[in-house]
């Protein structure tokens, strides 16, 4: 028997109910419920029995934990984001704008691990074989232990599947996939939320690691209910524009390691290629003796890396000046710039302030603070910061400079890269104690900060 019915889905958060509503009660957002009909199947007691020793309780101690063994994708920085590798029977999801190089990056991993005898298998049901050939054919050789199978009926997928039992599986992407079993078009919450259940249980049944490519809307969040990213054990997404040459690849869930690791891409004409020295990718292009332009150490993850901070402050033709931000918070650059006119009587209300983090980064952390107050009072005072100095630190409402994690690794980084003295929170000079061949200077609040401009 079935029995058709017809349900109201939210697109945020995935929750269901049996008519429209303005607001959701899940996440609270208005205006996101869509109408799909659905079809479930009446099964019996029978049919819903599960067999098999999966289904048989376990103890802990009956457990046998593989916490090991990893796959290596062949590419480092990419590894670096999943936590040293692929784990085996885990599900990840890879989402990005379109043509950053989602599609690609999977094809270079799919590469790497044919290579050394991994079987793969490449299922697309966007592009046909021949267009997945002429891409291939732009990044290299290929092993025969990697397959294509361009269909988008995922009774067949599982199917191949489970036949053919492939190590790593691509699925490209989540979106084309439909099940026969549901009613509603391809694309939709149901059928997204099917798509993905199906094959996380291919994955955890027959051990195949399974990476899956999600669209992503105007908003840049994963098309489809946010449950999808609740059930897929690790979620990544490209960051950057696609007219750039620079990727980055940030992880924002990981159940197998740490989501403060980023990975740095460099498109070129034979895919994407690791950038080893994110620090000096970044500050490449630089401008000497700018006033408004200041070196910050940011840590992202246990990596350590050098952006340019610049800041442009120019008198004001509006009775409002205008605050302006790019790659960091708006609000804290307007919080930043009224500590500077409190505590140093700077006359910042005469003047619109603007600043901008280069490279593509985000400054979100607490210790690029200083970095945004230097580049405002030396765009302000037209006195350029030293190009060879570099600083760090968060900064109170008081004006005072706080201490932050992890500084001497952010020291040793712009050692490493030739920079000659660092202003470091002078809370944090018991740490620096051993660091040599740079010259720190310690402060303690802005006005020290103001003085060496």
């Amino acid at each position: 028997m079935a029995k058709k019915s017809i349900v109201f889905f939210c697109q945020s958060c995935g929750y269901e109910a049996p008519k429209w509503m303005g607001q959701c009660p899940g996440c609270h957002e208005w205006n996101t419920f869509v109408e799909e009909p659905v079809e479930k199947k009446m099964r019996s007691f029978s049919e819903n029995k599960a067999g098999g020793a999966s289904a048989i309780p376990l103890t802990l101690s009956q457990v046998q934990s593989d916490t090991q063994r990893r796959i290596q994708s062949g590419i480092a920085e990419l590894d670096r984001v999943l936590g040293g590798g692929i784990v085996p029977a885990s599900m990840v999801l890879v989402g990005g704008d379109p043509g950053i190089g989602k599609s690609t990056l999977l094809l270079q991993v799919c590469r790497n691990l044919s290579k050394n005898n991994i079987s793969v298998m490449y299922i697309s049901g966007e592009e046909s074989a021949s267009q997945i050939k002429m891409r291939a054919e732009r990044i290299g050789d290929f092993s025969d232990t990697l397959k294509l199978y361009c269909e988008t009926d995922l009774n067949e997928i599982t199917g191949v599947i489970e036949r053919e039992k492939p190590e790593v599986v691509v699925v490209d992407s989540i979106q084309t996939m439909y099940s026969p079993d549901v009613t509603s078009a391809p694309g939709s919450v149901s059928q997204v939320r099917e798509a993905t259940a199906s094959l996380m249980r291919v994955a955890k049944v027959l051990g195949v690691s399974v990476f899956i490519v999600g669209h992503v809307t105007k908003e840049g969040t994963v098309a489809g209910p946010r449950v999808l990213e609740h059930m897929v054990d690790t979620v990544l997404y490209f960051e950057g524009d696609r007219y750039a040459s620079y990727r980055i690849l940030r992880g924002v869930k990981n159940r197998f390691g740490s989501t403060n690791e980023i990975g740095v891409f460099e498109m070129t004409g034979e895919g994407l290629s690791e950038v080893a020295n994110p620090s000096e990718y970044m500050l490449s292009g630089r401008p000497l003796d700018s006033p408004g332009s200041v070196c910050v150490c940011s840590m992202e993850g246990t990596r350590p890396i050098m952006i340019e901070i610049q800041a442009l402050v120019t008198r004001t033709s509006f009775v409002n000046p205008r605050r302006s931000a790019i790659g960091c918070d708006s609000g804290r650059v307007t919080l930043l710039i009224a500590v500077v006119e409190k505590r140093l009587n700077l006359k910042l209300y005469e003047c619109d302030a603007y600043v901008n983090v280069t490279g593509g980064i985000k400054a979100g952390e607490p210790a690029a603070d200083l970095g945004i107050v230097m580049s405002v009072i030396s765009s302000y005072k037209n006195r350029p910061v030293p190009d060879k100095l570099i600083c760090f630190g968060e900064v109170g409402l008081s004006g005072e400079i706080r201490a932050v994690s992890q500084s001497k690794a952010r020291v040793m980084e712009a050692k490493k890269l030739g920079f000659e003295s660092a202003v470091v929170p002078k809370v944090n000079m018991k740490e620096l104690k051993d660091v040599t061949g740079i010259t720190l200077i310690p402060v303690t609040n802005v006005r020290d900060a103001a003085d060496l401009i």
